[in-house]
């Protein structure tokens, strides 16, 4: 099992997307600052989450969230909360 998903900076306009057999430890590690690309950024929270059964999978979902189109739905979904 595999998971994608988003989090969102509390402080700075940033939405970071990745994927990871371990969502609690992968959180743990964004927001100890532990991740080069996301430290300046922390604290983060969790916006969106989706379970798949692969890493092809995994990647192809990530993908797309990265992309333009997920990006803005991640934004959307972001400023619902």
């Amino acid at each position: 099992m595999f998971f994608v998903y988003a989090i969102s900076s509390k402080t700075k306009n940033y939405i970071y997307v990745g994927l990871t057999q371990d969502l609690e430890k992968r959180l743990v590690k964004h927001n100890s600052k532990r991740e080069k690309t996301t430290k300046a950024y922390v604290p983060f929270e969790l916006i969106y989450s989706e379970q798949v059964e692969t890493r092809i999978e995994a990647r192809i979902r990530e993908k797309y969230w990265k992309s333009g189109i997920g990006k803005e739905k991640l934004r959307l979904i972001r400023d619902k909360n």
